[in-house]
């Protein structure tokens, strides 16, 4: 027995709470939102920001430095083992054909090919970016490396 099969009977669905079905029912009459005021009212949405009138925590703190994640290059990741078992020899690997052959999702990001795995087929791999392991062990196997321009 594990933890995932109990959970798939016990817990696996939560109902829904019916509010407004009797005082007994335990949220009957103001159905959980209590009384008077802009949560109680339909169509209230409060911000997770909002604070009451206490200066908000995000205004409390400074502001300082600069953080470079925004400008920093993702790439879509393709080992060499999977190159290995979704081509054949002599095949030429270009982004469309890693779509095709399901290793990445879309052509939005530019593709890196890392090292993790063997390859003894002979490719001619064309892509963005190369760990100096893949690029080995793809010249290794009698391929060819080219980079071709990020989208």
């Amino acid at each position: 027995m594990n933890i995932t099969e109990i959970t798939k009977i016990a817990g696996g669905h939560k109902r829904r709470k019916r509010v407004g079905r009797g005082n007994g029912s335990g949220s009957g009459k103001t159905c959980g939102r209590g009384h008077k005021g802009f949560g109680q009212r339909s169509g209230s949405k409060f911000r997770a920001q909002s604070e009451g009138g206490q200066m908000p925590t995000f205004r409390r703190l400074p502001k300082r430095g600069f953080n470079n994640a925004q400008f920093t290059t993702r790439y879509s990741v393709v080992n060499v083992a999977a190159l290995e078992e979704r081509f054949d020899a002599n095949a030429h690997v270009t982004p469309q054909a890693l779509v095709e052959a399901g290793l990445v999702r879309n052509l939005r990001l530019p593709i890196k090919v890392l090292g993790n795995g063997d390859l003894k087929k002979k490719l001619k791999v064309d892509v963005a970016k190369y760990s100096d392991a893949a690029r080995q062990k793809i010249e290794a196997a009698g391929g060819q490396v080219c980079v071709s321009k990020p989208r």
